[in-house]
C-alpha cells in the first residue's frame, strides 16, 4: 500500500491519473472537536482491478500541498467519482474553493438506478462488487501517525472497490438515459452556499416552539454570535453553548452577568469571558430590535388547507410511480410535499425538473381530476379520466 507524503509524489500520481477517464476519490477526517473538519487522508484510485493504482496520500505529512489534486479536480476530461460526496466536498471547498468537475456521486446514481434511499457504501460493494468491507477502523482516530496496516487497507476499500460500483452505475445511467437525472441531483453539492453557514442565517436552523417575532429576534443575534465565534475559534457550535441554552437565554433575556449565571443548560465557560459579553451583547440586540426588522419564520406552508384524501391519492400515485420507475421515493417527494401540493402549492420540487417527468405530471393531473387510480391485480395503475 502506497502512501504519498510529497508533494512531488502527488503531482506525478495525479499526472498518470488524467490519462484516465475517471479517478475514485474519499477522504477521513475527523471533526469532533472542531468546527471544519480536519482533513486526515485521502484516497485515489485510477481504473483497474487491484491496489496497482490505489494511493493513500497524507496530507499531514509536512510540506505536502494538495495543489496537484485541485488540479486534478480541475480537469473536467477526468470524471472524479465519490461516495455520498457532500462532507468530502464541503472539506475542499474550505480549503481551496474547489469543487471536481465533472463530479460523480455514486449514492446519487444508486438512488436514481433503484438501490433505495441513502444507499450505504457496504451495500453497494455487497450487491455489485460481490465483496464485503471489514468496517472495524470505521471509527479510529485518523489524525494519528503512524497509521495502522488496518486503516490503511480499511481507507484503500474506499476507492478500490468504488471503481466497479461507479462503472455499474454510469452503464446503468447510460441505458435508463437518466445521467441528467444524476447531474440534476449534482447540482446542490457544488454550490458553495450548501456548506457556507452565514452567521445571520444560523438562527434558521435552530428549532424553537414560538414564532414570536421579538423572541426570535434574539435567537437571531445568539444564534449569529455562536456561529461566528465558532467559525472564528474553529472550535463546534455546541462547545459555545447549545441550542436548548440559547432557546432558554433568548426566554430568559439576561441583562446581566449575575442575571446569566441563573441559566441551568449554559455550560461553565459560556457564564464568563468572551462567550458572556457576547451573549449579553447579542441579546441586548435582539430585545432592542425595532419590529420592522423583526425576523419572520417561513408560514407559508401552515396557511396551506391540506385536502387529506387527496393527499392519500398522491401518496398510493407515488408509490406507484417510484416503483415503476425504480427510483427511491424520498428522492422524488417526501410526506410534507405531498401535502402541500394536495393543498395547491405548487412551488415544490417534485414538480420540476426530472422529477416532474417522473411524478409531478401526474400528480397535476390527479389533483385536476384529469387521471384516476386503479388496482390491476397486485399494481396501481393510472387511468385517463
Amino acid at each position: 500500500m502506497r502512501t504519498i507524503t510529497t508533494t512531488d509524489e502527488l503531482a506525478s500520481y495525479c499526472a498518470q491519473a488524467a490519462t484516465h477517464d475517471f479517478v475514485t476519490v474519499d477522504t477521513e477526517f475527523l471533526r469532533e472537536r472542531t468546527y471544519y473538519s480536519k482533513l486526515c487522508l485521502v484516497q485515489l484510485a485510477m481504473p483497474g482491478t487491484d491496489d496497482e493504482g490505489a494511493v493513500l496520500v497524507d496530507p499531514l505529512a509536512e510540506g505536502l500541498s494538495l495543489e496537484p489534486l485541485y488540479e486534478l479536480f480541475r480537469d473536467t476530461s477526468v470524471v472524479k467519482v465519490f461516495h455520498a460526496a457532500r462532507q468530502d466536498l464541503e472539506i475542499f471547498y474550505v480549503d481551496a474553493q474547489v469543487f471536481p468537475e465533472p463530479l460523480f456521486d455514486t449514492q446519487v446514481a444508486a438512488m436514481v438506478c433503484g438501490f433505495g434511499e441513502q444507499v450505504g457504501y457496504e451495500t453497494l460493494v455487497r450487491k455489485i462488487a460481490k465483496e464485503g468491507v471489514d468496517k472495524t477502523s470505521r471509527f479510529t482516530d485518523w489524525s494519528r501517525r503512524p497509521l495502522t496496516d488496518a486503516q490503511k487497507t480499511y481507507a484503500l476499500a474506499d476507492v478500490t472497490h468504488l471503481r466497479q460500483i461507479y462503472e455499474f452505475l454510469a452503464a446503468k445511467l447510460e441505458e435508463t438515459g437518466r445521467h441528467k437525472w444524476v447531474e440534476e441531483e449534482l447540482q446542490i453539492l457544488t454550490n458553495p452556499d450548501t456548506y457556507i453557514t452565514a452567521p445571520q442565517d444560523a438562527w434558521k436552523r435552530v428549532k424553537t416552539r414560538t414564532n414570536s417575532g421579538k423572541f426570535l429576534a434574539v435567537v437571531r443575534e445568539l444564534a449569529a454570535f455562536r456561529e461566528a465565534f465558532a467559525q472564528e475559534r474553529n472550535i463546534p457550535r455546541n462547545r459555545v453553548y447549545k441550542d436548548d441554552a440559547m432557546v432558554e437565554l433568548a426566554s430568559n433575556k439576561p441583562k446581566n452577568h449575575e442575571e446569566l449565571s441563573r441559566a441551568r443548560l449554559l455550560l461553565r465557560d459560556a457564564r464568563k469571558g468572551d462567550i458572556a459579553e457576547g451573549i449579553l451583547k447579542a441579546v441586548a440586540a435582539g430585545v432592542a430590535c425595532p419590529n420592522d426588522k423583526l425576523p419572520q419564520p417561513d408560514r407559508s406552508r401552515e396557511k396551506l388547507q391540506v385536502n387529506p384524501a387527496l393527499a392519500d391519492l398522491l401518496r398510493v400515485l407515488l408509490k406507484a410511480k417510484t416503483e415503476s420507475a425504480g427510483v427511491a421515493a424520498k428522492l422524488i417527494a417526501t410526506a410534507s410535499d405531498l401535502d402541500a401540493i394536495a393543498a395547491g402549492s405548487r412551488d415544490v420540487a417534485a414538480l420540476r425538473g426530472w422529477r416532474m417527468e417522473v411524478f409531478g405530471s401526474d400528480a397535476l393531473a390527479l389533483c385536476e381530476g384529469k387521471i384516476a387510480l386503479t388496482a390491476v391485480g397486485n399494481n396501481v395503475k393510472v387511468v385517463n379520466v
